[in-house]
């Protein structure tokens, strides 16, 4: 699609829904991952309205529990989706995006709600994965969106020849990275179909012919290439920025990218859709080696992130604290939900004068000798285990750090208070706890260890957690 075809569909869509009346709306967009479906959301803004992405794979009943949570206004879909999205009564009018962006365009009735729209408006609302809990929508600004992809251009330089090759599923924040730069600038993105992820070395072949130069992928997404020994069989030409986020990626699999694009410069990248998907960036400017973690870095500009420890204080240099986040680009909080709202978005601890709110993460951090921020840990991912606190991460690094194994993931069954590793690879279990024995003290030791063919994954690409959970509080 280009410019002047997504701007005319925008302008078309934008046009429809002021003439039925919607304004300030939530409209949901029920379709499928393509060019169009992007219109849809900027038609939703143009509108003066602001767009609900749902993964068209949901199941039935998930669609509809998402819809109750919204009420949305209207649902725009495609040939794909209508029948579900009419046999839903809380879908609200059922629109086709292809009649839509056939409308005429009323120029006028566009500039009218362009002028009585403010930054602070809301956008979007995404809803996070639902991997460790119930799904909640976020609810995204335009003020929080522009702040966004402009720390993020300063920081990658971003520019019309970038060439993004997309990965996450245009329902998640995550996608605003290269759809918003590519929209400033006039650049490109592809997106990627996302069969070719499970045909890896196909997947590296359409990068190339495509001149993808850039890739902001999720760290799963990327090691489930790179352990397939994909890269030792082709590699990536024209790589110039590789950005992973979400997970912590495995050394190993890092430095198989590395070596395999070692023109390029891989960044680091934290952040939770919360405030607005990216917070904290990492350039790698040394080698790691297995047992090293990646530090997250830097906030991006206009953003604070600092740590607060269980006084409600800054720790001092070294000790772990929890990742807070201050800034305009913070989401207003979740959708019809006051309650979750203020249980993670508060006043600032450190500022008793004026109002003033942070977001805490859940995320535990601290920051290393040389001064940058590092990732540990989520809060809920500590446990207390033989009287001792343990960090689950702890025994998953130790775990990913064999050479046989690709990926690892710790659960905790507290029903009888067993640790799960679960993994792939080819070590066997026992040879695999032989390995931990060498390297982790007794209490650390899981007392299942799982070798799966490969681990289960969230609909946006991540681990899901959740998932193994109910299969270890079955088994355990």
């Amino acid at each position: 699609m280009t410019f002047r075809q997504l701007y005319d569909e925008v302008c078309a869509i934008g046009s429809a829904l002021i003439r039925e009346g919607y304004f300030r709306q939530p409209v949901m967009v029920l379709m499928e991952k393509r060019a169009q479906t992007i219109a849809a959301f900027l038609g939703v803004v143009a509108a003066g309205c602001f767009y609900v992405p749902v993964d068209v794979r949901c199941p039935r009943q998930r669609v509809a529990m998402l819809m109750e949570q919204i009420h949305p206004a209207a649902c725009i879909c495609d040939e794909a989706t209508i029948s579900l999205a009419q046999s839903l009564p809380e879908a609200g009018r059922c629109l086709l995006c292809r009649t839509l962006a056939q409308c005429a365009v009323d120029d006028a009735a566009l500039q009218a709600v362009r002028e009585r729209q403010i930054d602070a408006d809301p956008m979007y609302v995404v809803f996070t994965s639902g991997s460790t809990g119930t799904a909640k929508g976020v609810v995204g600004s335009h003020r929080g969106v522009l702040d966004y992809v402009q720390g993020l251009c300063q920081v990658l330089s971003f520019d019309r020849d970038t060439i993004f090759g997309n990965q996450t599923p245009l329902h998640v924040d995550a996608c605003l990275k290269e759809i918003i730069p590519t929209l400033k600038y006039g650049a490109t993105t592809c997106l990627i179909p996302e069969k070719l992820f499970l045909q890896p070395v196909k997947l590296i072949e359409y990068l190339n012919q495509q001149k993808v130069n850039t890739i902001c992928w999720v760290a799963s997404a990327l090691a489930l290439v790179s352990s397939l020994g994909t890269l030792e069989k082709i590699r990536p030409k024209y790589l110039r920025t590789v950005t992973f986020a979400s997970e912590v990626l495995p050394i190993r699999q890092l430095n198989r990218w590395r070596q395999a694009a070692p023109e390029a410069g891989f960044y680091n990248l934290y952040g939770p859709t919360e405030a607005t998907g990216i917070c904290c960036w990492y350039a790698l400017d040394r080698d790691f080696s297995e047992g090293e973690t990646v530090p997250i870095g830097w906030p991006l500009p206009n953003t604070d992130v600092f740590l607060l420890n269980a006084y409600q204080q800054i720790p001092p240099p070294g000790e772990q604290g929890e990742i807070c986040i201050r800034g305009t680009r913070l989401t207003f909080g979740y959708y019809g939900n006051q309650e979750a709202t203020r249980g993670a978005f508060v006043q600032n601890p450190l500022n008793p004068c004026y109002p003033e709110r942070i977001y805490r993460t859940g995320d535990i951090g601290r920051y290393n000798s040389r001064g940058e921020l590092e990732f540990i840990s989520r809060k809920d991912n500590q446990i207390k285990h033989m009287g001792h606190r343990i960090e689950l991460g702890d025994i998953e690094a130790a775990a990913a750090a064999q050479e046989a194994v690709q990926t690892a993931c710790c659960i905790y069954a507290a029903k009888r208070q067993w640790i799960f590793l679960y993994y792939t690879g080819d070590l066997t279990p026992g040879e695999l706890m032989e390995r931990l024995r060498e390297r982790l003290p007794r209490y650390l030791l899981p007392q299942r260890i799982c070798r799966l063919d490969s681990m289960p994954l969230t609909a946006n690409g991540k681990l899901d957690r959740k998932e193994l959970q109910q299969r270890s509080e079955a088994n355990g």
